[in-house]
């Protein structure tokens, strides 16, 4: 499996099993990130952690702290594509992390970014 990325017509596509996704809580200005693989039923978050609390970011039940991290294993499951929604407004947009290094993604307004698994050709999974 591959993690395509669309965005403004485009299509990158990355030969990964697992990426983070990480940004900072817009009015907070905490830390959040998320731990997801690429399965053939979707992408599926496998454990997240957020730096500290606050409005909106309380940590589930069951999270434990670890180092100044709230870090949890969300309860969901396999999403067929995640939608980040670019407004610009939020600062630094996100950060999608692999083994292969990092991508900045969002950092200024345009249209929404879809994540979501793809086939090795490139082309997204058919919806």
């Amino acid at each position: 499996m591959s993690l395509c990325i669309l965005a403004a017509g485009k299509t990158v596509t990355l030969g990964v099993a697992a990426f983070t996704l990480a940004w900072t809580h817009s009015v907070e200005r905490t830390r959040w990130e998320e731990d997801w693989t690429v399965q053939p039923s979707g992408l599926q978050v496998i454990e997240a952690r957020i730096k500290g609390s606050g409005a909106g970011m309380e940590p589930p039940e069951g999270a434990e702290l670890r180092d100044g991290w709230w870090v949890y294993a969300p309860k969901v499951g396999a999403q067929r594509r995640i939608l980040l929604a670019a407004s610009g407004a939020t600062g630094d947009g996100w950060t999608l992390c692999t083994v292969q290094g990092c991508l900045a993604l969002g950092k200024t307004a345009g249209e929404t970014i879809s994540l979501e698994p793809c086939e090795p050709t490139g082309f997204s999974q058919p919806r």
